[in-house]
């Protein structure tokens, strides 16, 4: 096991930002994993485990503790169950499920990170979820000190959350069991009105897995969220906030503040959600609250492809990217009173 000390964090996230960590890890195995987190745990030293890095935000100050990277290989396709380990890169796992003809992730193609962390955020997009394609999920317990093996139905999945994301400090992924669908090459039916729009079918429709995959890629790239590390776009976590989930009063409330400051013929998205909630669009709530694409004037600003990235121009400093953070959800929450709430993990910083 690889292991540096006053060692970058920045270039192991998608942001570029944050400071050293005091040491730093890479696992390449599961057992390497485990015996990493369990001597953190027994000399009581903070850890910070990261995979891709494209949900992280790091202090400027870095993390005084040991940083765990985990790059676990492994891909195993047994029909139309899969197997992957925690470090595989999860676009590449999506291309070869793809590749061997099967349905269900094909609309998650082109989201930058890895396998592991797929579950903690119920990663999701498009119409397409992992909660609905997950089976099981292989982690390590820092409370009971085993590898266990928790069931779709205890993950406890709703909307961008888990079990855990609900306990961050005690499960490590290891690895993600799925079960997709062999749909004769076709894709599962096209749940995202974008997406059958760009295609020229109706929701509903199923296409061959392949052109959806593609199709995604190209959507996705249109706004600047499949990495390039020429495009500054790119550098940052995709989607900065999370779409708000609304009860009945708060959404009445929302809807009177958008009719006074734009006028009755607007009429805002809204999406059903669970408990009779409605859920709207961050991304809208951000341009109408007057922060545009390409918004601000330093080195951290709003994507020129999608008012939802917050992105690093080059040279930011993590503080400026919680400036403009900050800034937006300040704004918004003035002109509409909804709070937005940051999807990606913060490590030593806050909004």
């Amino acid at each position: 096991m690889q292991e540096l000390h006053d060692a970058p964090l920045a270039p192991l996230t998608t942001f570029r930002l944050g400071g050293p960590a005091a040491r730093l890890l890479t696992a390449t195995t599961d057992a390497e994993v485990v015996a990493a987190v369990r001597e953190a745990d027994d000399s009581g030293t903070p850890l910070l485990v990261i995979g891709g890095g494209s949900n992280l935000v790091i202090g400027d100050k870095g993390f005084d503790g040991t940083a765990l990277r985990i790059a676990t290989k492994g891909f195993e396709l047994a029909g139309t169950a899969l197997e992957l380990a925690a470090g595989e890169v999860w676009t590449d796992a999506v291309t070869r499920t793809v590749e061997a003809g099967l349905a269900g992730i094909e609309c998650l193609a082109g989201i930058p990170g890895s396998a592991g962390a797929t579950p903690i955020q119920n990663v999701g997009a498009y119409g397409q979820e992992v909660a609905s394609t997950i089976t099981e999920v292989v982690a390590y317990d820092r409370y009971t000190r085993e590898t266990v093996t928790i069931p779709n139905d205890e993950c406890a999945f709703s909307y961008r959350h888990s079990r855990f994301k609900a306990e961050p400090d005690r499960f490590v992924v290891l690895r993600v069991r799925f079960e997709l669908e062999d749909a004769g090459g076709l894709s599962a039916p096209l749940k995202y009105p974008e997406t059958a729009r760009a295609m020229g079918v109706e929701q509903g429709d199923r296409v061959p897995a392949t052109a959806a995959r593609e199709t995604v890629l190209r959507l996705r790239a249109g706004k600047g969220m499949v990495l390039d590390p020429e495009d500054h776009d790119t550098w940052s976590a995709g989607s900065f906030f999370t779409n708000p989930i609304l009860d009945g009063a708060q959404y009445a409330a929302f809807l009177a503040r958008a009719k006074d400051r734009l006028g009755p013929e607007v009429t805002p998205p809204a999406f059903p959600a669970d408990g009779g909630h409605t859920k709207t669009s961050a991304a809208w709530l951000i341009d109408r609250a007057g922060f545009t694409k390409g918004y601000g004037t330093g080195p951290a600003r709003i994507s020129t492809k999608h008012t939802l990235a917050l992105t690093n121009r080059g040279g930011a400093t993590t503080e400026d990217l919680l400036a403009l953070a900050r800034e937006v959800v300040a704004g918004v929450h003035e002109v509409f009173g909804v709070t937005l709430v940051n999807e990606p993990v913060t490590v030593g910083v806050s909004l």
